[in-house]
């Protein structure tokens, strides 16, 4: 599926669930897509078996936030690439997991953020993921302003609403749909950002994750929580927005579908 963005923008983000067993695809999907810039997460590399000189063969730039097995976040960009942040980089204690990259691509400030899962209400890990969303709130609060051009995209782990799960009812009582949560998420838009697929789209049954279980992508039974979060002058220049649902078919796919955006 090629796109053509005459001087425009083309961003993604992709939750690729392993680079290294995904990497084929990757590659085959960024041939025929040919976005500017993409935020990865979930790479489950470290910084040193990160394929940077195969992404610099196909044009892309690139900077990725690591750890081994799990997480990792990633930026590719064939627009430049500039002024990487690894972490939060407030100065604080570093974040004990690789789950935010951010550098400037063609003058837009992107972050690729893989939110924490939050496993179970009440568990430590969801009070993690809070505390996370509010410490990368107070980064974007400190690092940029609403006026600035700014997109965060990536895996939120968090529904913003109904529309976004496939059934309410089965997520009764687990993560992903909680209120803080969404307000968590809500607080990013309140401070100036836009959801630039829901500004597309008023539809439910429009998502970005499909369990690998029980034929949940063939019964269209999934979530949308990979987002992508624009300030006003960036959201304001979102030509085309989609879920590429052709990247999460055939052998050994992602439970993640590419979320792109013209800008």
């Amino acid at each position: 599926m090629a796109v053509t963005t005459l001087g425009a923008m083309l961003l993604a983000t992709w939750n690729v669930n392993s680079l290294k067993a995904r990497m084929p695809r990757v590659i085959d999907w960024l041939g025929s897509a040919r976005p500017d810039v993409v935020c990865l997460q979930e790479t489950k590399l470290g910084n040193d078996a990160f394929p940077t000189d195969e992404f610099g063969e196909l044009g892309y730039e690139s900077v990725h936030h690591g750890e081994g097995q799990w997480n990792g976040v990633a930026i590719l960009s064939r627009v430049g690439l500039a002024d990487p942040v690894l972490g939060f980089g407030d100065g604080e204690e570093e974040d004990p997991d690789a789950r935010l990259v951010t550098a400037t691509c063609d003058g837009v400030r992107v972050s690729s953020v893989y939110v924490p899962n939050g496993r179970e209400v009440d568990h430590e890990h969801y009070h993690y993921k809070l505390a996370w969303f509010e410490r990368l709130r107070a980064r974007i609060d400190s690092e940029v302003s609403p006026s600035d051009d700014v997109v965060v995209g990536g895996d939120f782990n968090v529904a913003p609403d109904d529309r976004d799960v496939w059934d309410t009812k089965s997520f009764a009582g687990s993560t992903h749909v909680t209120a803080p949560e969404r307000a968590a998420v809500e607080s990013l838009l309140e401070w100036g950002m836009r959801d630039v697929f829901r500004d597309r789209y008023d539809d439910d049954k429009l998502y970005s994750y499909w369990d690998y279980r029980k034929g949940m992508f063939h019964m269209h039974k999934g979530m949308r929580i990979d987002l992508i979060l624009a300030s006003e002058s960036v959201a304001d220049r979102a030509e085309f927005v989609l879920v590429d649902r052709n990247a999460r078919k055939g052998s050994k796919p992602s439970d993640h579908a590419p979320v792109m955006a013209i800008f």
